[in-house]
């Protein structure tokens, strides 16, 4: 069996904040997010937009570079964006 490979992402949200997270599927992880499902921390901070998404492999390799990508500066995380 093959392992379904890992993406980190980023949204942003009301008040220009970004969240972070990882899935194997970036659109239904999104679509739950916009449906209020998942992270308190999107709740009622709509609208939500898909700004971020990268394929990092397995699920160890997602949750270390998830926890890198959470401890950057806001202008990191910006320059991440425009870079992709």
């Amino acid at each position: 069996m093959t392992d379904k490979a890992w993406y980190l992402y980023m949204i942003r949200c009301k008040g220009n904040k970004l969240y972070t997270g990882i899935t194997t599927d970036v659109q239904r992880r999104f679509s739950e997010h916009q449906a209020g499902k998942g992270a308190k921390f999107l709740r009622g901070k709509a609208p939500l937009e898909l700004v971020y998404q990268t394929k990092v492999g397995s699920h160890s390799d997602a949750l270390k570079y998830e926890h890198q990508t959470k401890k950057l500066s806001k202008a990191e995380k910006e320059a991440l964006i425009l870079a992709d």
